[in-house]
Order: C-alpha cells, then structure tokens, then sequence
C-alpha cells in the first residue's frame, strides 16, 4: 500500500532539490499572474462591461499560464525531463492536458447543474439570482439545495481524488481523454487517503492567504493609505504578498501528484508481477 507520507516525504525532496530550476517556471507561471489579479476585483470598482470583459479574459489567460507552469513541474517531477527540456514538454502536452481539464471541469460543471434547474422550473428568477440581487427562497428550497450542495461536496472531492493523476498520465504516457480512464484505475484503493491529502492541502492553503491577506493588508493600509475605491498602493503591495503566498503553495500540487502517480504505477507494477 502506498503510503501519502511517503509520497509527501519525497515531493518536499524534489521541491528542495530543484528549486532553482522551479523558482522561474513559478515566478512566470503563478507570481505574476496571481499578483496581478488579486487587483482586478478593485479595478472593477465603478468599471464599464467592456473593462470588466477584458479583465475576464486576462483571468482566462492566466489560469492556461498557470496550467502551462504545472505541466512543467510535472515533467520535472516525473523525472522525465530537464528544466529546460520541461518547457518544451509542456508546450508540446499542453493542447492535450487542456481537453483532459476541459472534459473534467464540464463534468463537474453538468453536476451543478440541477441547482438552477430546478430553481427556475419553481420560478425563481434567475436574472435575479445572477445578479446578485435579494430573492426569498422557501425553507423547503433551502433545505434541498443545502443538502445536494454537502452531497455534492463529497462526491466532488471523491472524483477529484480518483482523478487526480490524470495531468502526470497525460504527460508520462501520451495519452489524451483516456487518460482519465487511468487515473481511475490506478488511484482504486486510494482514494480516501487521497481525499484527505487534498482536504488538508485545501485547509492549510486558505487559512495561510487569509493570513497573508488580512495581517499584510492591513500593515499596508496603515502605512501606505487606503483612501478611495479602486486600485491603491495597499491592495498592490498586498496583492504581491499574497501573490507570493499562493505561488509557494502551486507548485505542490503538480508535484504532489506526479510522484503519487510513480508511487502509484510501481505498485501496480508489482502487483502485475505478483499475479503473473
């Protein structure tokens, strides 16, 4: 049985080891880009639709950004690739590693579904809902959406466990949407340990830029001001910290899960041999 220990143990390893090779991939692929839109919701303070379409497609850009660093620190961690052969991987997986999330987010997506389904079938508005306005929903509505929403929760947490290997698959062995299918097979057993790995990862991560955010943004509201709405030197300066905060914590998932998935083939590969 695979140990999530040991595979922690070895993750922090490879962290520490490669470093310096990982220190650019996160800086380009996650600093920037987390530092730069944790301004964008006081930018859109008083901001046109069209400012506001902009800053959604720049979000859009910078999560392919962020996906495209997370597919070279699995290459690396795979031990499949250099640092400067890690780049080329990504590239050249990227296109395949964006259908494979694609498909999954649009499954969870379809899973959320029945919510405003059902509450527009009730005749709820839903322009209403969208946009954020007060509407009276009955104890009766509540109490079902609240129950489907935990549900929902557990069962999200269950298929992210049982596909969380599928980026080091599509990497590691060529493959595209049947990569999911792999990942499904080789985490069968595993995925309550794995479930807890994620919950904690999950819990530390929040509370660790909540922190950062609100011990930071304050010192940085004292010192430099925070007068008026809107972009100011405080929500920079803290948007930079928190920028920083979160970097450190993305670079552990792809490599989390790229040394699970050797952990994870070598015991499938053994058991292959013991069966034989």
């Amino acid at each position: 049985m695979v140990k999530m220990g040991t595979v922690w143990d070895r993750t922090a390893e490879f962290l520490s080891d490669n470093i310096a090779a990982i220190l650019p991939i996160a800086l380009l692929a996650f600093f920037v880009p987390a530092s730069i839109e944790g301004n964008f919701e006081a930018a859109t303070t008083g901001a046109g639709p069209g400012f506001k379409a902009l800053l959604s497609a720049l979000q859009i850009l910078f999560a392919l950004v962020s996906l495209w660093g997370s597919l070279a620190i699995t290459a690396m961690a795979l031990d499949i690739a250099s640092e400067r052969s890690a780049a080329n991987i990504a590239t050249r997986r990227f296109l395949p590693a964006l259908a494979v999330t694609l498909v999954i987010f649009v499954g969870a997506a379809l899973l959320v579904l029945p919510i405003p389904g059902i509450l527009a079938f009730s005749g709820y508005d839903m322009a209403a809902i969208a946009n954020r306005d007060p509407v009276a929903i009955s104890s009766q509505m509540g109490w079902f959406i609240g129950l489907y929403l935990i549900a929902l929760t557990l069962l999200l947490l269950w298929l992210a466990a049982r596909l969380i290997l599928a980026t080091p698959v599509v990497i590691r062995e060529n493959r595209i949407l049947s990569a999911i299918g792999q990942s499904w097979s080789l985490t069968r057993g595993a995925a309550l340990r794995i479930v807890g790995v994620i919950l904690l990862y999950a819990i530390v991560s929040i509370v660790a830029g909540l922190a950062a955010r609100t011990v930071f943004g304050s010192i940085f509201a004292l010192v430099a001001g925070n007068d008026g709405e809107g972009v100011t030197l405080s929500t920079v300066m803290t948007s930079i910290v928190v920028g920083a905060v979160q970097s450190a914590f993305m670079v552990i998932p792809p490599a989390f899960t790229a040394r699970l998935y050797l952990a994870l083939t070598a015991q499938a590969g053994r058991h292959g041999e013991a069966a034989a």
